[in-house]
């Protein structure tokens, strides 16, 4: 696979030189110093280390650099929509208490974020569908279940 001479990342565009073949959580958080994702099982199933593609959850893992070259990745760090402020889904997941030890926390939000932008008033179907494959070490999933539902509502309000 080619050389990548840039990613599209939190709405900016990064200068980088990297094998195609590289794994994505590599570059992520050794060539860029973005270390929200993190690394667990290395093979896609617990889900630590989801970022968003073009809008939609994938585990960086297993997701070699040179195919997503070309679209929209979104980190953890790229998540606030202001500054001072975080994105409703993190928020919610402090006020709601859904988080413990914090490892598996990126990859709940920003599955949470997908889920809520395709489905702002998820059903229990929807939301156990959008964050199967997610794993929480601390066992927090009923917090994280009152965290997606606290900021479908606030964003319901926006």
């Amino acid at each position: 696979m080619a050389t990548i001479s840039r990613l599209h990342i939190n709405g900016r565009d990064v200068p980088l030189q990297a094998d195609g073949e590289r794994q994505l959580l590599a570059i992520l958080r050794d060539e860029l110093g973005l270390t929200g994702c993190k690394a667990g099982c290395g093979e896609g199933q617990c889900g630590a280390c989801t970022v968003l593609v073009d809008g939609k959850p994938v585990r960086s893992c297993i997701t070699d650099v040179g195919s997503v070259a070309e679209r929209k990745i979104r980190t953890i760090e790229g998540l606030a929509e202001k500054e001072d402020a975080l994105h409703p889904v993190q928020q919610a997941f402090l006020d709601a208490d859904a988080l413990q030890c914090g490892y598996c926390t990126c990859g709940m939000i920003l599955s949470a974020v997908a889920l809520l932008e395709k489905h702002p008033k998820p059903t229990e179907a929807q939301f156990l569908e959008a964050m199967d494959g997610n794993i929480c070490r601390c066992g927090v999933y009923n917090r994280i279940r009152d965290a997606v539902k606290r900021a479908s509502e606030t964003l319901a309000t926006r």
